[in-house]
């Protein structure tokens, strides 16, 4: 059929579920029923669903089918980021009593450099120290990072926004993994870049699922958490990385490995194992503070000259105040010594929640600061997540991850880094009651 016809045809549903003939939460029929019924095509259905779900109508769960959005008109809907009166399950953003003390230390000791930093207008490369100083900080056994292919941006996002601007022109792929990190999808949106979810195992992304996404239609590149992926938890084995730097080497690509998670873990950065082909983004926002924090980029000295035109074009340099308080803390062993507290608290924060949650199939890597909680039948997460937030929760449904549109799980992520623990305990036991309970009706 036309494509004015499959649009005419979803305008039509869309009418049914304005004036409440289809209703929030109702499971529309499987595509080749609707087609039956409708007297059309099962590729003009699957045209039809695929525009109520970007009109943010309906919404589609992995085995389960396609349901109107159980928010639509909703007071109080899903949003973006939490209400200031709920508790934030959302951000992995932790705060931990000794980072007051030590921000006001470094501030006291930059004196008079923090109003020259602060009047300074620094470019990518920033200045020669703090190269130096990020490339040691940055190092791993096997992996000594060139201080001048070491770039900073403001934060970490930054550094991804001008990694991808750089590898994909408007209009290409970049393969990643199918439920990533929501702003990621947010930067390939704006930059017209197409991202191509690919098949997982236990692991992260399988090797094979690399080399055949590439074969059906080229990439432009990679983009993928191997470390406490963002939203499963999961970590890739060495074995695993050594076959994803062979895929690199045998096809061209690049990779930009997001490493954001993984001073959490002891773990071998990709970019060790294929250092011609990975951009290894980083940042200090969840090791220090995300207030004051600076981003980084280790970049294949072949792709630095680009990638500093890329950030600079974005305007994403860093503030000459966070990178001197960045370079400090990195310098006098301040980062390190909080990325060791975090590994205790995250590791405290998870065995809270797996107790508070037991008998519920929770997933993730017990050093991570989120978990992944698939509902029961009883729930469907877009439900469950505006059930948590009327009892003031906020927490990040399975569909915000979802690279394709309408192959969510039904699952939920569950941020543990933001709350006093007391708090946290409490909200994962009312969050067990609603997971038990499968009816928001009767939950207290």
């Amino acid at each position: 059929m036309a494509a004015l016809d499959y649009r005419g045809l979803a305008d039509t549903v869309a009418a049914e579920i304005a004036d409440g003939r289809l209703r929030p939460g109702e499971r529309l029929p499987p595509q080749r029923d609707f087609a039956y019924a409708r007297g059309i095509a099962v590729s003009t259905a699957s045209r039809v669903y695929a525009e109520l779900a970007r009109r943010g109508l309906v919404l589609g769960e992995v085995g389960r089918g396609t349901y109107i959005r159980s928010d639509l008109g909703a007071s109080e809907p899903i949003r973006p980021e939490p209400p200031p009166a709920a508790l934030d399950l959302q951000r992995t953003m932790s705060r931990l009593p000794e980072q007051e003390a030590l921000l006001a230390e470094t501030l006291a000791g930059l004196g008079r450099g923090a109003v020259e930093a602060a009047l300074t207008q620094y470019g990518p490369a920033g200045t020669p120290q703090a190269r130096g100083v990020a490339a040691r900080f940055l190092a791993q056994d096997g992996f000594a990072p060139d201080p001048h292919g070491i770039l900073f941006t403001g934060n970490g996002r930054q550094g991804l926004a001008a990694a991808l601007a750089m590898l994909a022109p408007p209009g290409e792929r970049i393969g990643c993994e199918p439920l990533t990190y929501p702003v990621v999808k947010g930067i390939a949106a704006r930059l017209g870049i197409a991202l191509v979810p690919l098949p997982l195992d236990g692991e992260g992304v399988r090797p094979d699922a690399i080399l055949q996404a590439h074969r059906a239609a080229p990439l432009s590149g990679l983009y993928l958490q191997p470390t406490l992926q963002n939203p499963l938890g999961a970590t890739m084995g060495p074995g695993r990385r050594a076959e994803i730097a062979a895929v690199l080497a045998r096809t061209g690509l690049t990779l930009v490995e997001d490493a954001v998670y993984g001073f959490l873990r002891d773990t071998t950065a990709i970019a060790a194992l294929a250092p011609e082909r990975t951009i290894l983004v980083d940042s200090l926002s969840k090791r220090v503070m995300p207030g004051l924090t600076v981003g980084m980029i280790v970049s294949p000295p072949e792709m630095t000259d680009r990638l500093a035109a890329s950030v600079r074009q974005g305007g994403w340099s860093a503030p000459g105040v966070a990178l001197a308080a960045g370079t400090r803390w990195m310098e006098d062993g301040s980062a390190a010594r909080l990325a060791r507290a975090k590994r205790a608290d995250a590791a405290e924060r998870q065995a809270i929640a797996r107790d508070r949650l037991a008998g519920l199939p929770v997933t993730g890597d017990a050093a991570a600061y989120h978990l992944w909680l698939t509902l029961p039948e009883t729930w469907r997460a877009e439900a469950y997540a505006a059930a948590a937030l009327r009892r003031g929760i906020a927490l990040i449904p399975a569909s915000s991850f979802a690279v394709s549109p309408g192959h969510a799980p039904n699952a939920v992520r569950l941020a543990l880094a933001a709350p006093a623990r007391d708090d946290l305990a409490r909200a994962l036991d009312a969050l067990r009651r609603l997971a038990l309970a499968g009816d928001d009706q009767v939950v207290e």
